[in-house]
């Protein structure tokens, strides 16, 4: 029972973790914030966890940026923008995307759209500024 009850505890820092930051983390990231305080946790046991609460709805993937699979707690209706230089991801509100497209699509295609995601590419305000400041020298 105690393994059970341990398992728990580990599950619950990693969620609380993701909720703690709004950085889109990997879950290699998550695994650094939680060893020192739970140092019997595996980078196996954060992958399996994070899975599971992909497939209950829990968290979602927004994608793989530069290798890696980032996550997100935020599952209310929104999009990210992810910067093709750093790899930052960022929340986007939903105001930029007609609510309507679900059905328009469904409609158009012949099939039941049940979610939808949109990702936003190019360059976050720090590296665009670094990139103007290269472009004024």
């Amino acid at each position: 029972m105690e393994k059970k009850k341990n398992f728990s505890r580990k599950r619950e820092a990693i969620l609380e973790v993701l909720r703690s930051t709004k950085s889109h983390p990997t879950a290699d990231w998550i695994y650094q914030q939680l060893k020192p305080s739970v140092p019997d946790l595996s980078l196996g046991t954060v992958y399996r966890n994070l899975n599971r609460f992909k497939e209950d709805g829990t968290i979602i993937s927004v994608g793989v940026v530069d290798g890696q699979e980032r996550y997100d707690a935020d599952v209310t209706p929104h999009s990210h923008f992810i910067c093709d230089t750093c790899g930052a991801v960022l929340d986007v509100n939903d105001e930029f995307v007609d609510p309507e497209s679900d059905e328009e699509v469904s409609r158009i295609l012949g099939v039941c759209v049940v979610s939808h995601q949109v990702v936003f590419h190019g360059l976050c305000g720090a590296c665009l500024e670094k990139l103007k400041a290269e472009k004024g020298k």
